[in-house]
């Protein structure tokens, strides 16, 4: 029955063929043999340091088994840039294709028109932005991702990195390693967290969490979101609504970036957003790197506008050796981690397997998965 409605769904959908001129996909897949190809970051010699390491290509999720045993080929590689990569092989035959957020493949346009037989994206992880979506909306595909897998991770890698740049603690773990001692040079701008305005540019699933790990420091909380949180977790959080996202940077201690990458937020903080912020501002980015304006940021921090950047967001990802990020002062930066602790990738692993099953036996997703489906884009996205 499940079947028989999701085909009769994408027969409807195909209809409409005005609404979505490129639409020719199925939504839902089989029980046929499908061909997967999954894109994720090489672990090397750590690869067998930790049974649970399954986020990587030695571990591939823990789902090869699985996957080979119901007569599907799996096919696993970091090797996602470029013409000549082992991803762009299987473009034109691949039916479903799985990346993550911390090693991404870029699914453009291009390689969508090119992907004849490719039904389902899925994110293992939050974070669909490195898919062009309204491409795969036009093209019929489905995206969905591991809602929730990962929020309580990133939270608690934000709070560290809040930490870390208010004690200025680089610094001093530099002169550790270089054999240094000089408390003046650390302690002349590290400041308690107690007492300080600290304001989240969006507060869905991470910025709640962030925000009620915040409550004990005594801070002054603020958020800006599109939607304002129910009441009652208002009073919890301890937060303040601030619907001026340029009036509560300009109270802001402390801004921590928790919205997605959007059309709408591209480069959002550019030089002028910037400049309306507090002298010294400190800024963590654990959402997209290319919310942020880099060269701004690269003048922020050189002038002493930003008084330190921490994130572990970049464009494009990995980070090209030249990235000025690596080099502008006043930074704590660190590959893109956050997200992908043992336990977030236990995590996303099972609920990647959970869709895939469902995808076999024609089943929904649960509903909050879903990036693109049937055409239209999550709320978030839009």
């Amino acid at each position: 029955m499940a079947m028989k409605r999701a085909l009769t769904s994408a027969v409807k959908t195909i209809s409409s063929s005005s609404r979505y001129p490129f639409l020719s996909r199925t939504i839902h897949g089989s029980s046929d043999s499908k061909k997967i190809v999954g894109i994720f970051y090489k672990a090397n010699e750590y690869a067998s340091m930790n049974p649970d390491f399954v986020g990587c290509v030695e571990g591939s999720l823990g789902i090869r088994d699985w996957l080979e045993s119901k007569g599907h080929e799996y096919i696993v590689t970091d090797d996602k840039d470029g013409p000549d990569s082992e991803l762009e092989m299987h473009i034109p035959d691949l039916h479903v294709l799985i990346t993550t957020p911390f090693h991404p493949a870029y699914v453009t346009a291009e390689r969508i028109k090119r992907a004849k037989n490719l039904q389902l994206l899925l994110t293992a992880g939050i974070g669909s932005d490195h898919i062009d979506l309204n491409a795969a909306a036009a093209a019929g595909l489905t995206v969905a991702e591991v809602t929730g897998s990962n929020v309580v991770s990133v939270a608690e890698d934000e709070l560290m990195r809040i930490l870390i740049l208010v004690r200025n603690f680089v610094p001093g773990y530099q002169q550790v390693i270089n054999g240094d001692w000089n408390v003046a040079g650390i302690a002349y701008r590290a400041y308690d967290l107690e007492g300080k305005t600290i304001g989240t540019v969006g507060a869905g699933r991470i910025g709640k969490l962030l925000l009620q790990r915040l409550k004990p420091f005594n801070c002054n909380l603020l958020y800006h979101d599109r939607i304002r949180m129910d009441p009652l977790l208002e009073s919890q959080t301890g937060a303040n609504y601030e619907e001026d996202l340029v009036k509560m940077l300009g109270k802001c201690d402390v801004v921590v970036i928790n919205t997605p990458l959007t059309d709408k937020t591209k480069g959002m903080f550019n030089k002028e957003l910037i400049a309306k912020m507090k002298k010294g501002v400190l800024i963590v980015n654990n959402a997209r790197g290319a919310i942020m304006d880099t060269q701004a940021v690269v003048d922020g921090c050189s002038s002493g506008h930003i008084g330190g950047y921490s994130g572990d967001v970049w464009y494009p990802q990995p980070a090209p050796k030249d990235h000025p990020w690596r080099y502008m002062p006043n930074q704590a930066m660190t590959p893109h981690i956050s997200g992908t602790t043992i336990d977030a990738q236990l995590r996303y692993a099972a609920g990647t397997k959970d869709m895939l099953d469902k995808y076999f036996k024609g089943e929904e997703f649960p509903p909050q998965n879903y990036i693109v489906k049937e055409g239209e884009l999550a709320p978030q996205y839009r």
